[in-house]
């Protein structure tokens, strides 16, 4: 496991010519001198402060280290693990890709032919912009250090019936509260976990965590036992094992598999076939599927002549514009089309006790928003009988 910080005493080294490139660092306080040996003597290579990046070059072309690195002050570091470097690498331009390694080759050969002429124990300027993606890297790397904590908050939003009156369910919601950010935007952080594989443990652990909590509501004698949806991204419907996880978390705990739904965002649709398998197999298993932030996305309505989707969840925008005569038709005829689909209808962002009556009049049948309820703990879900 590799530490979120680490504190390295001045005159400590941090890593010596010739080890293996396993992983780089962000210098968060303190200075670092960079040198090696040439011709018998010590060729100081230059001093590296706060923000900058260390031993990043060895790990990015995955070669031994071709330099000492010395706290010339103590020092708190950030690691970051090679693997983070390859996935970005991975998904780069192929022509920004190109120039990096490119850059990597010259520094390489400029080392092995030093001479001593070159400055030395000058400070690396930090290219414009360059504060923006270390912010980042930092964030990254406190994500994997939460995640591990299990410090990741799951709350639950209620789904109001308007045909039963009653709560019927609920959609899991992850947030992050941050030691030193404070509260982080899930935006934020999950599209920022989207880009790693970090999606993946992600959801594993809000998976886990909504298990537990259907656990603990059916102990509590919640009767009807309601659902949880959570939503899953594009990594997770890749991987053709993921219904499988599902169940195996739901089986764990004694629990019907009807009680977990599973949300798509209406971007992912474009994958057809690939989302049109995991529809599937979580029918086959008995799980709803629900198709989320309906409307907002590339507004292509021919995916769903082969996705068939449980529920369509009408994205705030529509339900905020049911005061005026053009908003509340276009919401009446998706209502109609879902009805006309076999689909149920959730509508999100409800806010007022007018737009909850519009919608019932128009057979929508699950309301969410603030109306009805803000996220919150399982405690409190509990608390509120």
């Amino acid at each position: 496991m590799v530490a979120d910080r680490l504190r390295i005493a001045a005159g400590a080294t941090v890593f010596a010519e010739g080890d293996p490139p396993t992983t780089a660092f962000l210098i968060e306080s303190g200075r670092v001198r960079v040198g090696t040996h040439q011709f018998g003597e010590e060729r100081v290579l230059g001093e590296l402060g706060a923000g900058a990046l260390l031993g990043e070059m060895a790990v990015i072309d995955d070669s031994p280290r071709s330099a000492t690195a010395t706290a010339i002050e103590d020092c708190i570091l950030t690691p970051i693990d090679r693997h983070q470097f390859a996935e970005r690498l991975e998904v780069a331009d192929p022509i920004v890709r190109a120039l990096l390694l490119s850059q990597v080759s010259r520094y390489r050969s400029a080392l092995a032919t030093l001479t001593g002429d070159g400055e030395s124990g000058s400070v690396a300027p930090r290219p414009s912009g360059e504060a923006d993606a270390f912010d980042k890297i930092r964030l990254e790397s406190e994500l994997r250090g939460a995640l591990e904590r299990a410090e990741l908050q799951v709350f639950l939003q209620p789904l109001f019936d308007l045909t039963l009156e009653r709560v019927a369910g609920y959609e899991a919601l992850v947030r992050w509260h941050h030691p030193e950010r404070g509260a982080v935007s899930p935006a934020e952080f999950i599209r920022l976990a989207e880009e790693t594989s970090l999606i993946v443990p992600v959801g594993e652990y809000v998976l886990a965590r909504v298990c537990d909590m259907l656990a603990e509501l059916r102990r509590r004698g919640r009767e009807p036992l309601p659902f949880i949806a959570l939503n899953v991204s594009a990594r997770q419907i890749e991987d053709e094992s993921l219904v499988d996880r599902m169940l195996a978390r739901l089986a764990a705990h004694d629990l019907p598999p009807d009680r977990l739904e599973v949300e798509i965002t209406e971007s992912l649709v474009l994958d057809s076939p690939r989302v049109a398998a995991l529809i599937g197999r979580c029918h086959a298993a008995g799980m709803h599927v629900a198709l989320d932030d309906f409307g907002t996305g590339y507004s292509n309505l021919a995916p769903l002549l082969k996705l068939d989707v449980d529920r369509i969840k009408l994205d705030q925008a529509f339900v905020r514009a049911l005061d005026t005569p053009r908003g509340a038709a276009l919401a009446a005829a998706i209502v109609g089309m879902a009805h006309a689909l076999d689909c149920e209808v959730v509508a999100e962002g409800v806010e007022t006790v007018e737009q909850r009556e519009s919608l019932r009049t128009m057979g929508c049948r699950y309301a969410q928003g603030w109306l009805i309820g803000r996220p919150t703990s399982l405690d409190d879900v509990l608390a509120s009988g």
